[in-house]
């Protein structure tokens, strides 16, 4: 799986995983991909810094990148308090109660929230990216569009190659225009925050669009014969994320998170706002339900939302409530019916991927010169 993007990078297949998890997204770079930390949950540069370091130990000189979530205009003094003040008290008093009716227990005296939706915040992403730049990251990629085009500056002068995710080719063309290298065009399919179209559709609309940027194909791909569609579309690598939660390595994915994953059809996501305030899919739950039933006092828009549920989601993840239990996930949770290493996955990728490009071969030689 071969491409010119991931020989420019110097990986052996062109598969992009993005994940939370540290472990993880070593195996990945380890495995001859190129695997992408996620960095919104890092509040405290310190533990960031730790799990980089953890990395650069662990990843055998592969090269590897970041992802943040960043927007391009700057807010000006705007504290997280400032945004806490503005979530009505009806919306407090619905999480309490929908906790209340679950018997959701409450944290411990003292005990942090866990992760919050911040990096959405000027402060914090620039916090991530003054660590980052210290590691000899290959790519950095944004999850909110394109970064500020002083941040682009930064990672160029670094030699850092910029991506962003795209869910229209007019949002692929902003990219281009803003300097960037790579984009990232993520399908309906996929888990966490998409668009309205399909991956079919997408990837060749956001090729053509960017031609000849490199377009990383997202949404509903776990599997080699999906990739090489996605290189038949032509895109220069795919970008997956939700295949990897249920590794052996995502130690962070707790038991019973686990067991839903794997018991879990392709139609057992949703594509809802519950999570953030932007439509982002994830699996189906009560407490997705709750947000999404039209008497319920409805989800706020994006930051509030994911600041208002943010303790609430901790909680239920420590204790495993399992009705409420979910996790951003992709339609492609319903082939993810095992824990497998991360080898393993990548074995199953490039056997399917070459079992597809000889079936391919095949049709073609059987056909008749015009």
């Amino acid at each position: 799986m071969q491409t010119e993007l991931s020989q420019t990078l110097g990986v052996e297949h062109a598969v992009f995983g993005f994940t939370p998890f540290p472990a993880v997204a070593a195996a990945i770079s380890r495995a001859g991909g190129f695997g992408v930390l996620g960095a919104v949950r890092y509040t405290a540069p310190d533990d960031l810094r730790r799990d980089l370091d953890w990395i650069e130990a662990h990843v055998d000189g592969r090269p590897y990148g970041l992802d943040v979530v960043m927007p391009a205009k700057k807010v000006e003094g705007v504290t997280e308090a400032d945004v806490e003040a503005m979530i009505p008290a009806e919306h407090r008093e619905f999480v309490a109660d929908t906790l209340a009716r679950y018997g959701v227990p409450a944290l411990g005296e003292g005990e942090a929230s866990g992760w919050r939706i911040t990096g959405w915040m000027e402060q914090v992403a620039r916090t991530q990216l003054d660590v980052a730049f210290d590691y000899p990251i290959r790519l950095l990629a944004n999850a909110l569009g394109s970064p500020p085009a002083d941040v682009v500056d930064r990672a160029h002068e670094r030699g850092v190659l910029v991506a962003a995710l795209a869910g229209s080719a007019r949002h692929a063309r902003k990219h281009q225009e803003a300097g960037l290298d790579i984009v990232v065009a993520q399908g309906y399919e996929a888990g966490g925050h998409t668009g309205d179209i399909a991956t079919m559709v997408l990837t060749p609309e956001v090729v053509d669009a960017v031609a000849p940027l490199p377009v990383l194909a997202a949404g509903g791909i776990g599997s080699g014969e999906q990739a090489a569609a996605a290189l038949a579309l032509g895109a220069q690598g795919v970008w997956l994320g939700s295949v990897w939660l249920t590794t052996t390595e995502a130690d962070l994915t707790s038991p019973a998170l686990r067991r839903k994953l794997l018991a879990a059809g392709s139609g057992d996501t949703v594509r809802s706002r519950a999570l953030t305030g932007k439509p982002a899919r994830q699996l189906r739950t009560e407490w997705t339900d709750a947000w999404d039933d039209p008497d319920g006092p409805g989800t706020l828009p994006m930051p509030l939302q994911g600041l208002l549920v943010a303790e609430a989601l901790s909680r239920i993840q420590k204790y495993e409530v399992e009705p409420l239990l979910g996790t951003p996930v992709g339609q492609i949770v319903g082939r993810m019916n095992s824990s497998r290493s991360v080898r393993d996955v990548f074995d199953d990728l490039t056997r399917g991927f070459e079992r597809a490009v000889d079936r391919l071969g095949r049709i073609v030689g059987k056909e008749e010169p015009v």
